[in-house]
Formats: structure tokens, sequence, C-alpha cells
């Protein structure tokens, strides 16, 4: 754990200067910008009011950020990351509609505001979850310029198996399997994390270094980076969900002990849990030690920020 610290000090002295919060605002704006851009409203418009209203629904744009960051750390910039970006918040908003369905999650609340199916009804929500996919590999294809064409056919494949059977919907169905199941242990939890949350999170940062032009070491270690950082999110979300309000966090809190899910606080406890979450940011920033620091800042940043969200 020592050499952890002792990077993170010397990170500290290089880039002082670089202000974190001024990095994600400016990053959140122009996503926001783009996502608006890329959904307008027209007809039919159930649909697309459906989509907006989950869409730009606010959100902290992690995923977004993630691919911008590391596109430019190897040296490529937000405009040619930009597409993918939108597509993997649209991929990430089709799994909160989706994830709140009454046939699976059924929750009331998403980001402070009624789920889109309270809104919209179950039959408009799927269909605009089913939109949010298609559009955006149309999006990713389309809008993605400057970038060979075998890089974006690699980023589009990336972000497929992200969410299918070996990625997100094998997530969503082993956790509905577990659910209520005393038995469920931390491989069982963990396959469940990473394929839920890590997954989606590394296709983020994949092919924001796949577009930048990164080459194959350096695509391994943003992978390993995103891959500790998807699963520290999930475990901080499983803190929050029994330290934190309804009203704190924006959505139902406390429904996992409701529902007899097994979550790392359940199985761990809430210290070792949260020593937990300290390692895996540890381990992260590790992955980043190949890189200029400086260039580096905005990952660690984002490393830190998951782990210490409040909501």
């Amino acid at each position: 754990m020592e050499k952890h610290y002792d990077y993170e000090e010397k990170v500290s002295e290089e880039s002082h200067n670089f202000d974190f919060n001024a990095y994600m605002r400016a990053k959140t704006k122009a996503v926001n910008l783009a996502l608006d851009k890329a959904v307008p409203l027209q007809h039919p418009e159930k649909i697309r009011e459906a989509m907006r209203y989950s869409l730009l629904a606010g959100g902290k744009r992690v995923r977004p950020a993630l691919c911008i960051a590391a596109c430019e750390l190897v040296g490529g910039d937000e405009k040619t990351a930009m597409p993918a970006a939108c597509a993997m918040e649209m991929m990430h908003t089709m799994s909160l509609i989706h994830d709140d369905l009454p046939c699976m999650d059924n929750d009331n609340l998403r980001r402070g505001k009624p789920t889109n199916h309270k809104v919209y009804g179950e039959d408009t929500a799927v269909l605009a979850g089913d939109a949010l996919i298609s559009f955006s590999f149309e999006h990713i294809a389309l809008a993605t310029k400057g970038v060979a064409a075998d890089r974006v056919l690699r980023v589009i494949a990336h972000l497929g198996k992200a969410i299918g059977s070996e990625g997100l919907v094998a997530g969503q169905i082993v956790d509905i399997a577990s659910e209520g199941d005393s038995n469920v242990g931390l491989d069982t939890l963990e396959y469940v994390h990473i394929h839920k949350t890590a997954v989606l999170l590394e296709s983020s940062v994949v092919s924001g270094a796949i577009l930048g032009g990164a080459n194959e070491d350096e695509i391994d270690r943003l992978r390993q980076y995103a891959r500790y950082i998807g699963l520290l999110f999930q475990v901080v979300d499983d803190i929050l969900d029994v330290t934190k309000s309804s009203a704190e966090l924006g959505k139902t809190a406390g429904k996992d002990l409701v529902t007899n899910k097994a979550t790392y606080p359940k199985l761990l406890g809430l210290e070792r849990s949260i020593e937990f979450a300290q390692n895996l940011t540890a381990k992260a920033k590790e992955q980043l030690t190949i890189f200029d620091k400086l260039k580096a800042a905005p990952l660690l940043g984002l490393a830190d920020y998951i782990a210490n969200r409040q909501n």
C-alpha cells in the first residue's frame, strides 16, 4: 500500500493546479449540449420525449467524462470522443429505464424524479430504452470523425459486448436470480457488479482510448483501471444505500435491505466495505503510473470522485 500513497503524493505535487471540479463542469456542459443536439424532439414526439426525459434528467455524466478523459490522455481530443461519450450515456440511461421497470427493480424514483415508466407508461419506457440502444450504435458510426474505420468498428463491437449476454444483461439476469437467496456469496456479488456496472464504465474508458489512438499496453492498463473503478462505483453505491436517505440519493434508499439483496455491507459489514473501496481506489490509480501524471489527472480525479460521491 505504501507505493500507492507515494504515487498519490507525487501526483498531488505535480498536478496541484488541476481543477477537477472545473473539468467536470466543462465536460458535463459539453456532453449535455451534445446529447440535446443528438436526440432532438421530432415525430413521433412521445418516444422522443421519453428518451429525452431520462437522458437529459441530470446525472453525473461519469461515463462520458471517462471516455473523453481516456481519449485526451493518449493524444486525442474531446471532439473525437464525443459521439462515443454520448453513446455511453445513452446506454447507461437505457439501463436505468429498464432497471426501474416493474418487471425488474420496480422503482418509482430516479435522479429525484418519477421514473420513466411512471411518467410515460411501461410500454413507452421499454421502447425508449430500446431506441436508445439502437441509436447509440448509429451515433458512434455516423458522428465519429477523423478516426480510422477499424477503430470505430472496434468501439462499436466493444460496446455491443458490454451491454449483451456477456455483459450488462448477464449481470442483470444473475442479479434477478440471486434476489432473496441467502446463500449468495462474494463471488456472485462481484460477478453481478462487474457485469451490471463495471463493463459499461470499462467500455467508456477503453472506447476513448481506442479512438484516441492508444497502443495495446495503454488500452490494457486503462481497461484494468476501469474494472477497478467500476467495482468501486458499485461498492460505494451499496454503502450509500444503507447510509443515506432517499432525498439525499435522489432514488429509493434502503431498497436492498427490504428485498434481502446481497450487498457488500451485508456480506462484509460497513467498515470492511469502506476499506475495500479504499483498496480499489488505490489499485485503480496504480494502473495510471505508466502515463504522464498531469495528463492522467482527470482519471485520477474521477477515481476519487467515484470513491467519495455522496449520491
